[in-house]
């Protein structure tokens, strides 16, 4: 049997999306220990608030996010000159390219003429 036999299944329609209030009340809702607050914040030294208790605690956790964003910052600077000086490696590769291939062609055209005169 094909598929014309079968019954056709029609799905229940969504639900309307949330309001911007609903969410904001689901969030505020939430404890603090929910795991949409605690899966990406660092584990060590963090009291329930997600900020580090401690101020020591917390300035070198502020000095190490730093010392990332710099060591981060520097590898896409230097990312984007790569980027740029291959961008230029390959237009002039295209540039010789083409210029060899205008090159083919007279070779081409002046042989072709050379055998039709001959």
């Amino acid at each position: 049997m094909g598929s014309k036999g079968k019954k056709r299944v029609v799905l229940p329609t969504r639900p309307a999306p949330p309001t911007m209030e609903q969410i904001l009340e689901d969030v505020r809702g939430a404890p603090a220990e929910d795991p949409v607050f605690t899966s990406l914040a660092p584990e060590d030294s963090l009291g329930p608030s997600g900020r580090a208790e401690n101020p020591e605690a917390q300035r070198e956790q502020l000095y190490q996010q730093s010392r990332a964003y710099v060591a981060t910052n520097q590898r896409l600077r230097q990312a984007g000159n790569e980027l740029r000086q291959r961008c230029e490696d390959l237009w002039q590769a295209g540039q010789e390219l083409e210029q060899d291939i205008v090159q083919v062609k007279q070779v081409a055209l002046s042989g072709a003429t050379a055998t039709f005169s001959g």
